[in-house]
């Protein structure tokens, strides 16, 4: 068995062991959509070539599905920093299952199990077991395909929710089929296929690279960091030693020239009554002078 020593934030060393059996490992046959995904992507310049058009399916589709992951998905479904109604909930877990990430509720559910194990033995997808692993290794084993719905009681009490997580795959096939309807093959390529690939590299880097790369301001007990760079690939997710000092926060930019897009995008909501009671952290947290929320 693989085993990895660690120095953790806290100064405490942990022991990470390797994978404990044959579920951890990559299960190729259901990991075929997500390879495809690549190569379609990769295929897509020489079909269609670049255009501004391209380029814009690309972009445009990229922007839409990351703020639905980090301020739908994250902020709202794995840690309620803010408030809103019923309706527009299932908008925002709507919006979220079209990055092709699983059900909202499986996302949000393993996110909250890292939280409370960041970088331990426990933790799904630490870096300190390798960047494949922590980037997308743990996706594509089977130890992690079922949704834990005890750790998302909260939202798994909505019917509409738990339809949409066991058939997240109806949604994704519904919009790649409305993309080509709309714009053609540019529109599919580009908008769902490569700009898809994108999106979970983008996402990704938050747990590969983000307990990695980057300044530690707060001293957590995990190895978080906020990287500016990271921050604009992901609409503020970049600010994670922020976030896993005082995850109760829906701002992850604790400071205005720490640029949080996602928050942004809320506030505007916010002022058109779609969402409410969007949290900042005091001003004691900021100085690090609170207890961390780990």
């Amino acid at each position: 068995m693989a085993k990895a020593l660690i120095q953790a934030g806290s100064g405490e060393r942990r022991l990470l062991t390797g994978p404990p059996d044959d579920s951890e490992r990559m299960d190729y046959r259901s990991s075929l959509p997500f390879l495809a995904v690549h190569l379609i992507a990769l295929a897509a310049p020489f079909v269609t070539g670049f255009s501004k058009v391209a380029i814009g399916w690309a972009v445009g589709m990229y922007a839409l599905r990351m703020f639905a992951i980090t301020a739908g998905f994250h902020r709202y479904f794995s840690h309620r920093t803010y408030k809103t109604s019923r309706p527009f909930q299932f908008v925002l877990a709507v919006l979220g299952t079209l990055s092709v990430q699983k059900g909202v509720l499986w996302w949000a559910a393993h996110h909250r199990h890292h939280h409370r194990f960041a970088d331990q033995e426990e933790d799904i997808h630490s870096p300190q077991r390798g960047f494949f692993w922590s980037h997308v290794g743990w996706v594509l084993c089977r130890r992690y395909n079922r949704t834990e719905y005890q750790d998302i009681r909260d939202f798994a009490k909505y019917p509409e929710l738990r339809w949409l997580n066991r058939y997240h795959l109806v949604v994704v096939v519904a919009f790649a089929a409305a993309l080509f309807w709309i714009g053609g093959w540019t529109a599919l390529l580009w908008g769902f296929f490569v700009s898809t690939a994108l999106l979970w590299h983008g996402t990704y880097t938050i747990n590969s690279l983000a307990h990695v790369f980057g300044r530690r301001r707060y001293a957590t007990s995990d190895t978080s960091r906020n990287s500016l760079l990271l921050a604009l690939l992901t609409f503020g997710e970049g600010w994670h030693n922020n976030h896993h000092y005082y995850q109760s926060a829906t701002c992850q930019g604790f400071y205005w020239w720490e640029i949080d897009l996602s928050y942004y995008i809320l506030k505007l909501l916010s002022w058109c009554g779609l969402v409410w009671d969007l949290r900042r952290p005091p001003r004691q947290i900021r100085a690090g002078q609170g207890i961390q929320v780990a």
